[in-house]
């Protein structure tokens, strides 16, 4: 275990934060910091065709050790980090024989791990509990996602009795900017099917995920010295804050869990002459999406008639669809992920995924892929952390699909 975590702490360090705001591909050159070093890595565990392409995407193939024609492997994780905490400089601690109690993670910042808070440490107990310092989050997601699959292909590499088909992998860009699958090379992957590593909690299995849509609403104010604003101006910002008035209050991901949608406002700006509005659409249900875009719809309607047509402009884009409807009729892939849990004495818990991986998009794409736990917790801000115990299980399940694919 100890290899598996020296590996993950020196990616971790690794700067590979994403950004929203880039309009290039990577949305950041340092992810390619990473892309380089991982290029290495595979190359000294002996994968062939191993190579970063222009876009920062790391392709690599464990060549097939057997005549026997098996459908071919993938997997998958992403190298960016979350813009939503500061990725600069990751210093991961290490807590060994974890006691149950609290984890003064930095005591300057008062950012304490205490079980009392995050009810997924009461089962830690003995485990080994990686954090950063508290200065960043942690990275574990997805880094800990790329550790498990290189040190399983490791494991495997030397073990030639395992017989496997050929096991391809990719490391993709900007999946924290929900842009990973952008440039996804389906014909350079040659995957039956795949599965991202990228999920949490020791044993999830997700093969559902949220319906996405963005939503970009601009208003154009009219602004007037205000001692003579009546019947006259048109304040943006207010504007704004009526849009947002008008959607449903309890439908947003502080009041909603499990199986329920949202909408999300993701950023307001405005002054008198102009506003802006971001937000995120989410829903399990294809129907539901479509409902809560005509709802979108409904009130930009509403306000044009109020203030003028060319007053509010509001922009609907999808994003990605449920992996859902195309797992199904594969639903072998989800069997052998269960059995690799069941040989690794983890318990499969199938849970739907209140978001989205680079997998959504990839079924889509012709390759189903579902996506496998990582044993990473609390992810995107400074109380995040990872189990190493849990990280060798995630290595476990992915040798174990390795050797129990018979298709």
């Amino acid at each position: 275990m100890q290899d598996l975590i020296n590996r993950f702490i020196k990616y971790a360090k690794v700067h590979t934060t994403s950004s929203e705001d880039s309009e290039t591909v990577p949305s950041t050159e340092i992810q390619k910091d990473l892309g380089r070093i991982l290029v290495e890595d595979l190359k000294e565990i002996g994968l062939e065709d191993v190579h970063m392409d222009e876009r920062g995407y790391v392709y690599a193939t464990l060549k097939s050790n057997t005549d026997k024609q098996l459908k071919k492997i993938g997997f998958i994780a992403h190298m960016d980090t979350s813009p939503a905490a500061s990725g600069k400089g990751v210093n991961p601690q290490i807590h060994k024989n974890y006691n149950g109690g609290d984890i003064v993670v930095n005591k300057e910042q008062n950012i304490i791990l205490s079980p009392k808070e995050f009810n997924t440490l009461e089962d830690k107990i003995g485990k080994t509990i990686i954090t950063s310092d508290g200065t960043t989050l942690l990275g574990a997601d997805d880094k800990a996602g790329i550790t498990e699959i290189i040190e399983a292909l490791k494991y495997i590499v030397e073990h030639p009795e395992i017989k496997h088909t050929d096991i391809n992998v990719c490391f993709t860009p900007d999946e924290e900017v929900g842009r990973g699958a952008d440039f996804f090379d389906v014909d350079k992957f040659k995957a039956d099917f795949a599965y991202t590593v990228d999920g949490g909690e020791i044993g999830e299995l997700e093969y559902e995920n949220f319906n996405a849509a963005s939503v970009n609403v601009k208003i154009i104010g009219k602004s007037v010295h205000p001692g003579y604003a009546y019947n006259v101006m048109i304040n943006a910002a207010s504007v704004a804050a009526e849009f947002n008035s008008m959607l449903p209050k309890d439908e947003v991901p502080e009041n909603t869990q499990g199986y329920e949608g949202f909408y999300m406002l993701n950023s307001i700006s405005g002054e008198v002459d102009k506003a802006e509005l971001s937000y995120i659409l989410r829903d399990f249900d294809l129907n539901g999406l479509e409902e809560r875009k005509a709802k979108i719809r409904e009130i930009t309607k509403t306000l044009q008639q109020k203030y003028g047509e060319d007053r509010i402009i509001v922009e609907i884009k999808d994003s990605y669809y449920n992996m859902k409807e195309k797992i199904e009729p594969v639903m072998y892939i989800i069997d052998l992920a269960k059995k690799a849990m069941k040989d690794a004495d983890v318990e499969a818990k199938i849970v739907p995924i209140r978001g989205g991986t680079d997998g959504a998009r990839i079924s889509y794409m012709g390759i189903p892929t579902p996506n496998l736990f990582t044993g990473g917790y609390n992810f995107h801000g400074y109380y995040e952390y990872a189990v190493a115990e849990e990280m060798e299980k995630a290595k476990q399940v992915i040798i174990n699909i390795v050797k129990n694919n018979k298709n």
